[in-house]
């Protein structure tokens, strides 16, 4: 079976040719490189007496167990557990493949080992945000990398950009795939480019002053971030007449969050913006985008690549595959790639609508779609919160609920003990930033009302702040994303990416920076190993790393 028609013709298929080709590729990706080369697959499979031929259709997969962030972490027992999902292949066994052997004969060994060092040797890595954990390094070759380019520039592709357009980059400067795949995305795309790193490297005012010299037709970013940057172009008055669109990626845009920044744009002078998310997680390697001119006019949802990595949807509960067309939890498996790979990953993202084959009202593709709202239980479960004040807390619909308040413009919930005592009761104080001249007195009682009916809470206090004061407590421009819900409880775990004290690094003092020591930590997950059992081809980009 041709699987070339899977990556020449992805946005064109019908469903039943998808899955098809699908199998096909899976079944031998698995069989040609995950089982042989992967320490973790292979013994995984092995165990549940499960072989790559075994797989005929998409449903297979059910049989096989799910990986989790768990399975990739670091343990006492096992320090280094990362290097068991990387590629790392065997010589003998690649000098034995009738392709290479014959591709020597043709171009000679000097051809093929090169081939085989662009497929196999790291050269790049990128990491988890590391919020509530170490972080967790994914290598790339640059096998994997030409695919970081293709699917960037998919993004591009589907998001309606123009190589005549100018893109300014606002993610952050980090082993971060928003940012690289940003990068990658334009230079394969060919749009002209510049970044600046977010807040951290330029501050606020460097990234105005790019913005006025450059005057940008599309600003790419975290949604936090560009909200702060463009509420401040504002009280600057700065006008931005060719900006054209924001393509947000990093957090989870709710509708109202996306209706604030059009209306900032109208301010800016570009009432015809055009506003599409992205989404994307590290272990994937790769993002993807919503088409053009959706958002306020059609249902979009996030194109896939069928070519290069299945979805699933799950019952969180019981871990298996829920029926067509239902929610679920988002699990990924790649159908190529080398460096680190995860099969059947378990981002612990809920969809709360479907995976669909049909064709997008928007752009005409006919693509899978993720379809509906994605709440991120991962980075609720970090924040330890089960119940608040006797209440089970879904704060994913909290977000939802105040970025959806017109008259709100930042905001953070925090979370401390009442004189700041570890035997005393919770107390939640609700931070907010009110805009288009709101009354505070009605705006704190829709708020509590709001709050009480979307989950049963009263918070203790609602403190309202400038919108300088919202973006010190947030850490915006200092953190890699920006904390909006912050848990300063005795001996919790905040969501701001800096180490805090057994109080809690408070929003408003510096926050240490901790860059070197992150980059210790990744790096010390994949150099502390036996080199001595390592072929010249796997050791290089370990002595790179160091």
């Amino acid at each position: 079976m041709n699987t070339n028609l899977l990556t020449t013709q992805w946005h064109t298929l019908p469903e039943e040719t998808v899955r098809r080709l699908q199998v096909e590729k899976l079944r031998r990706y698995l069989r040609d490189v995950v089982v042989p080369f992967s320490p973790h697959y292979r013994a995984l499979f092995h165990e549940h007496g499960f072989a790559p031929d075994d797989l005929h259709t998409l449903e297979d997969l059910d049989r096989l167990p799910l990986t989790s962030k768990l399975d990739l972490s670091s343990t006492p027992e096992h320090p280094n557990r990362i290097r068991d999902f990387l590629v790392l292949p065997d010589k003998k066994v690649l000098s034995r493949r009738p392709a290479n052997i014959l591709s020597a004969l043709i171009h000679g060994r000097e051809h093929v080992r090169r081939a085989l060092d662009a497929e196999f040797r790291p050269v790049f890595m990128t990491s988890t945000t590391g919020r509530s954990a170490e972080p967790i390094p994914f290598l790339f070759t640059r096998y994997d990398l030409d695919h970081l380019a293709l699917t960037g520039k998919r993004v591009f592709e589907i998001c309606g950009a123009a190589p005549d357009l100018r893109l300014l980059n606002l993610f952050p400067f980090a082993p971060h795939l928003a940012f690289w795949q940003t990068h990658y995305g334009g230079v394969e795309f060919g749009v002209f480019q510049t970044s600046t790193g977010g807040g951290k490297v330029m501050g606020t005012e460097g990234n105005l002053r790019l913005i006025r010299k450059l005057k940008p037709d599309i600003l790419l970013g975290m949604p936090t971030f560009l909200y702060h940057v463009l509420h401040q172009a504002a009280d600057e008055g700065v006008r931005l007449e060719n900006l054209r669109r924001l393509v947000l990626g990093g957090e989870k845009v709710p509708d109202g969050m996306k209706r604030k920044l059009v209306n900032l744009a109208a301010e800016l002078g570009s009432p015809a913006l055009d506003i599409v998310s992205t989404y994307g997680f590290t272990e994937a390697r790769m993002a993807w985008g919503e088409c053009a001119n959706s958002f306020g006019k059609h249902e979009t949802g996030f194109h896939l690549y069928p070519d290069l990595g299945l979805v699933e949807l799950i019952d969180p509960k019981t871990g298996r595959l829920v029926p067509p067309g239902q929610p679920g939890e988002i699990v990924f498996t790649p159908l190529d790639g080398r460096g680190t790979v995860v099969i059947r990953y378990r981002t612990g993202d809920y969809l709360d609508g479907r995976l669909t084959y049909e064709r997008c009202p928007g752009c005409g593709r006919t693509v899978p779609r993720l379809l509906g709202n994605i709440s991120r239980s991962t980075e609720i479960k970090s924040l330890n919160f089960g119940k608040l004040k006797g209440t089970l807390v879904d704060f994913n619909q909290l977000e939802h609920v105040l970025d959806n308040v017109d008259d709100v413009g930042s905001w953070q919930l925090e979370l401390r003990k009442l004189h700041d005592d570890p035997l005393e009761v919770d107390e939640l104080i609700l931070h907010v930033q009110k805009i288009n001249g709101a009354d505070e007195t009605r705006l704190a009682h829709d708020l509590r009302a709001r709050l009480y009916n979307a989950a049963e809470l009263h918070p203790n206090r609602i403190e309202f702040h400038s919108a300088e004061e919202l973006r010190r407590r947030q850490g915006v421009g200092v953190q890699l994303k920006e904390s909006k819900i912050l848990d300063n409880r005795p001996g919790a775990v905040s969501q701001a990416s800096a180490p805090t004290s057994s109080r809690g690094v408070s929003p408003l003092e510096p926050i240490p920076d901790t860059r070197s020591t992150s980059t210790a930590r990744i790096l010390s997950t994949i150099t502390t190993v036996p080199e001595s059992k390592l072929t010249t081809t796997q050791r290089e980009p370990l002595e790179a790393a160091k």
